[in-house]
C-alpha cells in the first residue's frame, strides 16, 4: 500500500522512516539534513532530499536552530552563587544602594559565522543539550567594561 501525503502526492517515507529520522536527530542533534539523508539512504535504500528531511523533522517539531553558547559553570561557581543569593535576599533597597555590580564583555573582531545548527523543539533553547560551552574568545578583540549602582551608572570603558 502506498502512502500518500496530504497534496495527494504519494509519500518517499514511511512512517519507520520518519522515526528513525527523529531519533536520529535527536541522538546527534549536530548533524545536517544532508548528514540525515544520507544516513537514512545507507539503512533503509530510501533516497530522501534535504528538504524532505526539514519537512519531516519539522512535522514532528524539531528545527534547525543556532544553539546557545554559554560560558560554563561548575558546581562549585553555582554553590557560590546560590549561597551569595540566599545571603542576600531580605536586603533593603538602601543596603542595596552601597552596592556596585560591574560587567565585561569581549567582542571578537574576527568574523565568526555561527553555521553550527542543532535540532531542537520550540521552547527548549536554553536546555542544556542545545547550549555549546565556549572557553575563549580566539583572535583580536575588544574588552568593555562598566558598572551600575542603584540610581547610577558607570562611563563605558574600552
Amino acid at each position: 500500500m502506498k502512502l500518500v501525503s496530504s497534496t495527494g502526492r504519494p509519500r518517499v517515507t514511511t512512517p519507520n522512516e520518519d522515526r528513525y529520522l527523529a531519533v536520529t536527530a535527536k541522538r546527534n542533534r549536530r548533524s545536517t539534513a544532508s548528514d540525515l539523508s544520507r544516513q537514512l539512504s545507507s539503512a533503509t535504500d530510501t533516497t530522501v532530499s534535504r528538504q524532505t528531511v526539514y519537512r519531516r523533522l519539522a512535522h514532528i517539531g524539531l528545527y534547525a536552530r543556532r544553539p546557545v553558547r554559554c560560558v560554563p559553570l561548575t558546581a562549585t561557581h553555582c554553590r557560590l552563587r546560590l549561597a551569595w543569593s540566599r545571603e542576600h535576599v531580605l536586603w533593603t533597597p538602601q543596603q542595596w544602594s552601597c552596592v556596585m555590580f560591574s560587567d565585561e564583555s569581549r567582542f571578537s573582531l574576527q568574523s565568526y559565522s555561527r553555521r553550527t545548527f542543532i535540532w531542537r523543539a520550540p521552547g527548549t533553547r536554553y536546555h542544556q543539550e542545545n547550549t555549546i560551552e565556549r572557553h575563549r574568545y580566539g583572535g583580536a578583540r575588544w574588552l568593555v567594561w562598566g558598572g551600575i549602582i542603584l540610581g547610577s551608572r558607570t562611563d563605558l570603558h574600552v
